[in-house]
């Protein structure tokens, strides 16, 4: 597949949590953690976190980690990743959420794999949901996907609507992993943002607006995404 590597980008003032990568889950801050869980995959030729932040940049610096600093003003963590491989040789680039403090070899594996498939642009990573308030809940992300798990509409909104209860319906939360070939994720920062990634604020919709769809991996439970407060209080009890 080419050369493959993996970056995290960094924002220090998330809106709903700043300063969230830097809390303290056990004895290590919540960026080390994705840094070093996602280098130890032994699965990428380069793994490195991408920040506009001095305190993140020296964090990982501290510990002899791959950072490179971003220098322009960006909507998603896609446009920083962007902004930094333009001018690098590489094929697929693995975005890893610097709010995943548990990722795992083997989804991200498992998501690598599907790109032998040449006709695959982007690929993500999805997992089962159970919990009738995760089901409800606006701040996770659902998907739902086509026979050939290609993704069919991302939204905030439970999806897909039990309209029939006679019917058994498998919910999928969208786990904020992706890949994408170079040129795609090129292709998606020079496009306007789209009327539907603008009402949900999930980037990938513009993929779908665009006519790409996301290539879709059933993954296990990842832990927790540090999106809050009440987050930080769960992953806290997986350390």
């Amino acid at each position: 597949m080419g050369k493959t590597i993996a970056m995290i980008p960094a924002r220090y003032a998330a809106t709903r949590f700043p300063g969230k990568l830097m809390k303290m889950l056990g004895d290590k801050t919540v960026i080390r953690r994705a840094y070093e869980n996602t280098l130890a995959t032994g699965l990428f030729d380069e793994v490195s976190v991408v920040t506009d932040s001095d305190i993140i940049y020296d964090e990982i610096s501290s510990i002899g980690g791959m950072v490179r600093r971003s220098t322009k003003e960006h909507e998603s963590g896609s446009d920083r990743i962007a902004e930094i491989i333009v001018d690098m040789d590489v094929d697929i680039i693995l975005n890893v959420q610097g709010d995943m403090p548990f990722v795992k070899k083997e989804p991200l594996a498992k998501l690598l794999d599907v790109f032998r498939d040449p006709a695959v642009q982007v690929g993500s990573l999805m997992q089962e949901l159970h919990e009738e308030a995760s089901i409800n809940n606006p701040n996770v992300v659902k998907v739902v996907v086509d026979r050939n798990m290609n993704s069919l509409l991302f939204s905030r909104s439970p999806i897909p609507y039990p309209r029939s209860v006679d019917i058994p319906i498998t919910w999928y939360e969208h786990v904020g992993v992706y890949a994408y070939r170079k040129q795609a994720l090129l292709n998606f920062t020079q496009w306007p943002m789209t009327p539907l990634e603008a009402a949900e604020k999930i980037e990938c919709l513009r993929y779908l607006e665009y006519g790409i769809p996301l290539k879709m991996v059933v993954t296990d439970y990842m832990g927790v995404n540090i999106d809050t407060p009440e987050d930080m209080e769960k992953a806290l009890l997986l350390v």
